[in-house]
């Protein structure tokens, strides 16, 4: 029968594993997770003069280093001055020389969003008309090529290292502490801790490639490692390896002193492994909390102990499933006994319960309406991962029915066993009789008699239909758990749905700037007085936006999106190219953070410089300032 049995498993593993790669690979450059919502001057303005800076805005706050953004002339040269600074909220701007001649010029920025993923992307703008430009941007991807490749194979291996690790040890300590002598077991575990200790030592090495050169050969780049241990992503791997330091402790304890203790002895030193290895592994899934999707966005507070304890829980059920799946196929028969598996089982019910539960409120989170299930990426990935789940819970289903029999099965084994020893014995000191007067004919009968012992107790586990069905039945669970495990790691280096929905609201704002068929516009302007709670953005509503009559609103809000109750706004309206202007509107304050002027009258179309003045208390106050086409 087992013969039969392992070529099975053996195909079903690397189909699984096939599949699992086939989901990591697609979810290579797509990964970014701030997008570009606007720029000063926009993709594919045409201006009359050069600007003194560039600014980028995006969905949420990123990471700059020196030369995250560069300008570039028609003929390569970079024209940007200085380090990149925030401007005020999610925008961003870095200088430019004086002097600029007229052309095409292209903005390249590649950046860190908050997350921890890889950001990049390139557009162009002209001064007075376009040009030929020697600047190519079609290789400005981030996250891709062969090293993000490995960078997510890194991060599958190190999720599941994790899960192995964290749930091999709960099974054994929750559910089954003589599994701690079982070799089988210990090597599971020992695996885990491998896999997640080698896979954050490449993480870090591969971080300063995967963020910007995308270089095999800049893993072994000391000043890019440097760069990595500064940033938030870096403080996290490097904690995860102090952690991995402390569960290497807690491993060679729980299989070596906590092993050989009597059952009695046990007790107050599992109690004291159950609180360090709780504590251990809630601070290894927090390096993940506190460097991902739960460190940015909405309610970080509230989101990064929610992943904890959805970290754990699918760490405890999915690792405590490879543990008992070892244990089914590689355990003697004895040790095994229903009672483990029981506990098991309701080990493995509270913990699914938990990760629903933590579960709805990340998909709440993350994607924000219903429609994001339907039309994101994340959503479609999230449907996915909710049909295994749903499939692994089924599965689990019938494990529990196969338990039940096991359970019984088990509960009368003892009587059987105290007959078979009492006539084991009896031969046994038959043959040890005959072969006292010959020491080495003794020997070999015991090795023997050993290996015999060991064929029949394996015959008798096969042939146990109880413990046969079990086996099939868990092997399917984990079969289901690698695929489970390829999504959620594709899930974390996808975009949220909400996020990918906001920002396409907001690309669409911004670029409804040139309305010759939209009849609106709309410019959102970063400002900074200079002063105390002087910063915030201005967002110009113009409607129709044509020659004649139009109505305007002007909205302030703080960079957090909060209404920003300033004192004064006001508005002008300049058109260079035909000496009209400044037309000068003071808008009506209707509410806070709201201004509102009717019959704003514009009497050409054109490429319309549009000015706010923001005055935000008696002496603070500053002018910002966008070019856009109407009528």
């Amino acid at each position: 029968m087992t013969a039969t049995i392992a070529p099975r498993v053996r195909t079903l593993v690397l189909l699984l594993l096939a599949t699992a790669g086939l989901l990591l690979a697609g979810a290579g450059p797509v990964s970014a997770h701030a997008a570009l919502t606007g720029s000063d001057p926009q993709q594919g303005a045409v201006v009359d003069q050069a600007p003194d800076r560039i600014s980028l805005t995006f969905s949420e706050e990123i990471a700059l280093s020196d030369d995250s953004l560069r300008v570039l002339a028609p003929d390569g040269e970079r024209v940007d001055t200085g380090k990149p600074s925030g401007v005020s909220g999610t925008t961003y701007a870095v200088n430019l020389k004086s002097g600029l001649t007229d052309g095409t010029y292209t903005v390249s920025y590649q950046v860190v969003s908050a997350d921890s993923h890889p950001v990049a992307g390139a557009y162009t703008f002209s001064v007075g008309a376009p040009s030929a430009t020697t600047v190519s941007v079609s290789d400005q991807t981030a996250g891709g090529g062969a090293v993000g490749v490995l960078y997510g194979l890194g991060r599958y291996v190190s999720y599941a290292g994790f899960v192995v690790l964290v749930g091999g040890a709960a099974f054994v300590l929750a559910c089954w502490q003589r599994g701690a002598g079982v070799r089988a077991v210990q090597r599971v575990v020992v695996a885990g801790w491998l896999a997640l200790t080698s896979a954050t030592l490449a993480l870090l090495l591969m971080r300063g490639s995967y963020t910007s050169s995308g270089r095999i050969s800049d893993f072994f780049d000391v000043t890019l490692l440097g760069d990595v241990l500064q940033t938030k992503t870096g403080a996290a791997l490097v904690s995860r390896l102090l952690l991995l330091a402390a569960a290497a402790l807690f491993i060679a304890v729980l299989f070596g002193a906590y092993d050989k203790r009597e059952d009695e002895e046990k007790r107050d030193l599992t109690f004291g492994l159950a609180i360090g290895g709780t504590v251990v592994a809630a601070g290894l899934a927090a390096s993940w909390a506190m460097s991902e999707h739960a460190s940015s966005g909405l309610q970080p507070g509230i989101a990064m102990p929610v992943d904890v304890v959805h970290l754990l829980a699918v760490a405890t059920w999915l690792g405590g499933l490879t543990a008992l799946l070892t244990a089914l196929y590689r355990s003697p028969e004895t040790p095994l006994d229903g009672t483990a598996v029981r506990r098991f089982s309701a080990l493995a019910f509270g913990s699914v319960v938990a990760l629903v539960v933590t579960g709805v409120y990340q998909s709440w989170r993350q994607l924000g309406s219903w429609s994001a299930f339907t039309e994101t990426r994340y959503g479609q990935l999230l449907m996915v991962k909710i049909g295994l789940v749903a499939l692994l819970v089924g599965v689990a289903w019938i494990s529990r029915r196969w338990t039940a029999r096991l359970a019984e099965t088990v509960a009368a084994a003892p009587r059987k066993q105290k007959v078979a020893a009492s006539g084991a014995g009896d031969t046994g000191d038959a043959e040890g009789a005959s072969g006292s007067a010959d020491p080495e004919r003794a020997a070999q009968l015991a090795r023997q008699r050993a290996a015999i012992d060991t064929a029949r107790q394996k015959r008798q586990r096969d042939a146990d239909p109880n413990r046969f069905g079990l086996r099939r039945s868990v092997l399917a669970e984990a079969g289901v758990a690698i695929v489970l495990l390829a999504v959620t790691t594709a899930l974390t280096s996808t975009e949220p749905g909400r996020t990918e929905q906001d920002a396409a609201k907001a690309t669409a704002a911004s670029s409804s700037s040139s309305t010759g068929s939209s009849g609106a516009l709309t410019l959102d302007m970063a400002f900074d007085t200079g002063g105390e709670d002087g910063k915030g953005v201005v967002r110009l509503e113009l409607d129709p936006a044509r020659v004649g009559d139009n109505e305007m609103h002007v909205y302030a809000t703080r960079p957090n999106g909060r209404a920003f109750d300033v004192p004064e706004v006001k508005v002008a309206f300049t058109l260079e190219a035909q000496d009209i202007g400044p037309l000068p509107v003071v808008p009506d304050h209707i509410t806070t953070g709201h201004w509102s002027a009717n019959g704003v009258q514009l009497p050409m179309a054109g490429d319309w410089k549009i000015a706010v003045t923001v005055r935000t208390s008696d002496i603070d106050q500053t002018t910002v300032s966008k070019n856009a086409q109407i009528g």
